[in-house]
């Protein structure tokens, strides 16, 4: 089970959780065995306690089981990765670490060292290393590459905030001047290096420790997921090319689109499965429905919240029709998947500011655009301000003695709530409200 194939090291992963195993490892692996690709990935430990350890004694080779509904049908798919070549552990040899930089086969980094990971401190210093940033570990890296005259990287990272390539583009340039590092290298990191924007999109349930999984064969690094998955890449016009032709992932037949547009497709992730989400969590949770599953299979249910996307959210979107309704059922038959036990409670966390981001927009367009009201998504607000009035809710304490103290034309007045005065809908709100 553990043997596997010599590959080249091109890819630098910062990151061995259960995410990057189950999305980038996984589609390196597809690309390996689909096309000429031929790259190993080593993998760096970007904290000092992590799964590096567990990762070696298996040869960095481990099980990725998919579980999901394909067509309506429940199906179960799993894959071997051995895609891995070794584990880098900077805590433990930083020299290690910077050695990296030697490979001139290396030329991608990937990562996913959580929203907090791309972070820049002022007062890390070169002689702290490694106990500094993500960020600053990867400058020095950079700033030995250079000096070694080698060819810069591309940069894909998959921590879930916006613009996390150029975010970490900027960190890295303010370290560099922070480092008092000369200006050549400074220009070197802006021409010869890509930093892509990227979106990620695929659940990754992790190790199975409430369910026994018959392999036939131990293995402790085993990883679940659902089977959906995309990768959107945002680059420069002249960068896409150079990106597709070095990564040859068009050739696997994988979900991944390279765009100079990310936003769009950021919007219609909020907007549509993020939006669907928030939309029926209050109205689920106030009707006794404990997970998004079971909303899916209870019929008036399902019926809202499909005619929530279809009727009122795709309608104020930019992208293809066609291309949103296939985005839709996908979610929709993500939602269905009877392998994810995903409560309804956990998504109302902090409902109020997420029904601001991901479903507001969808209200106000729709508005803009038909010149009419949404009676489905304001049907959903009438329901989010009856859920605050209940014991349910779990959020900021002033927010949730606010909601359940005020009658809805002052809660939907509140401009620090909503980012405006949403007192114009409080009579079609009204009509909903339960009396």
């Amino acid at each position: 089970m553990f043997e596997k194939p010599k590959r080249i090291e091109k890819i630098i992963q910062f990151g061995e959780g259960g995410f990057l195993r189950a999305f980038v490892d996984w589609i390196v692996q597809l690309t390996d065995e689909k096309t000429d690709f031929n790259a190993g990935v080593t993998v760096v430990q970007p904290i000092e306690n992590g799964m590096c350890d567990m990762l070696d004694k298996q040869n960095c080779v481990y099980t990725l089981i998919m579980r999901g509904l394909k067509k309506g049908v429940p199906t179960v798919d799993k894959k071997k990765i051995d895609c891995i070549s070794r584990t880098v552990q900077p805590y433990k040899n930083f020299d290690e670490y910077l050695k990296l930089a030697e490979n001139p086969d290396f030329r991608f980094v990937v990562s996913n060292t959580t929203e907090s990971g791309i972070a820049f401190n002022e007062g890390d210093r070169t002689e702290n290393a490694p106990d500094v940033t993500f960020p600053a570990k990867v400058t020095l890296l950079l700033k030995k590459r250079f000096d070694l005259g080698l060819k810069g990287f591309i940069f894909m990272p998959c921590e879930l905030i916006e613009k996390n390539g150029l975010t970490l583009k900027k960190y890295i340039l303010e370290y560099a001047k922070l480092w008092s590092f000369d200006k050549e290298f400074l220009k070197w990191v802006e021409d010869e290096n890509i930093f892509c924007n990227t979106l990620v999109d695929r659940i990754v349930t992790g190790y199975p420790r409430d369910e026994k999984i018959d392999l036939g064969y131990e293995d402790n690094m085993l990883d679940t997921s659902e089977i959906f998955h995309l990768w959107v890449i945002e680059a420069e016009k002249n960068e896409q090319q150079i990106l597709k032709s070095e990564f040859p992932f068009e050739k696997a037949g994988l979900n991944i689109i390279v765009t100079d547009n990310l936003d769009r497709y950021r919007t219609r992730k909020v907007r549509i499965l993020n939006g669907a989400h928030t939309a029926m969590i209050p109205y689920a949770l106030l009707s006794g429905i404990e997970t998004v599953g079971e909303c899916m299979k209870d019929e008036k249910m399902s019926k809202f919240v499909k005619e929530c996307v279809f009727d009122e959210i795709i309608p104020t979107l930019d992208l293809p029709e066609g291309e949103l309704v296939e985005y839709a059922n996908n979610v929709f038959e993500r939602f269905s998947n009877p392998y994810i036990k995903h409560m309804c409670s956990s998504i109302a966390l902090n409902s109020v500011s997420k029904f601001k981001v991901r479903v507001l927009p969808s209200v106000l367009e729709y508005i803009k655009r038909k010149n009419k009201m949404p009676k489905h998504l304001l049907f959903s607000f009438a329901r989010l301000i009856e859920f605050y009035k209940t014991d349910m809710p779990n959020d900021d304490k002033e927010v949730m003695e606010f909601m359940k103290n005020s009658d809805t034309k002052t809660i939907l007045a509140n401009e620090k709530l909503w980012g405006e005065d949403l007192s114009f809908l409080s009579d079609e709100v009204e009509k909903y409200s339960e009396r």
